[in-house]
This record gives C-alpha cells, structure tokens and sequence, in this order.
C-alpha cells in the first residue's frame, strides 16, 4: 500500500514538474515571451526617434518658408531664376578628365 502512495506521490510530482518546465507556462515559454518583449522595446525606440525626427520636420514645414525652400531645392532640384546651378559629376572609371593639369617639366 506504501508503494502504491509513494509511486503516486511520485508521478504527482513529476506531473507538476512537467507543466514547469515544458508546458503553456514554462520556464522556457517566459524566457522567448521576455526575448521577444526586449526586441519589440527595442524597435518602438527606434519608431520613436523616427516619429520624433519626423514631428521636427513638419513643424520646421509649418513654420516657415526656409524649410519649404530647402526642400525643394534638395528633394526637387529647384533654383532661383538669379542662380546658376553647377551639378559636379565624377568620370566614368577608366576616363581622362577633359582637361589635364598635370604638367611634365
């Protein structure tokens, strides 16, 4: 009869221990939930500096014509009817530039 109380206090506990360690609530199931918790903070910062560069932006936007002006110069290639606009452009690898200044004495 010991026995019997024994082997089913033994599989009671093994049972219990079961749940522990590989079932719903684990050890290891809590351990990913953390993982993917710190990962996700990591990223809603990251979605929060971007939020924050782009609140910046609109309200330079708002404010003012320079923002405006700036953009449209960078983002459209505009200029002012008293403006030259020189675009420098880097030769083609394996080019001469036109003009050579190096001089052999």
């Amino acid at each position: 009869m010991m026995r019997w109380l024994i082997g089913l206090l033994v599989a009671a506990l093994l049972g219990l221990q079961w749940s522990l360690w590989f079932g719903e609530g684990s050890w290891r199931y809590v351990q990913e939930l953390r993982e993917a918790k710190r990962l996700q903070q990591i990223e809603n910062e990251q979605l929060r500096s971007r939020n924050r560069a782009l609140e910046a932006e609109v309200e330079d936007l708002r404010s003012g014509s320079e923002a405006v002006e700036e953009r449209a110069r960078r983002d459209l290639g505009m200029i002012r009817e008293d403006e030259v606009f020189f675009l420098p452009v880097d030769p083609a690898p394996g080019t001469q530039p036109l003009a050579d200044d190096r001089r052999e004495d």
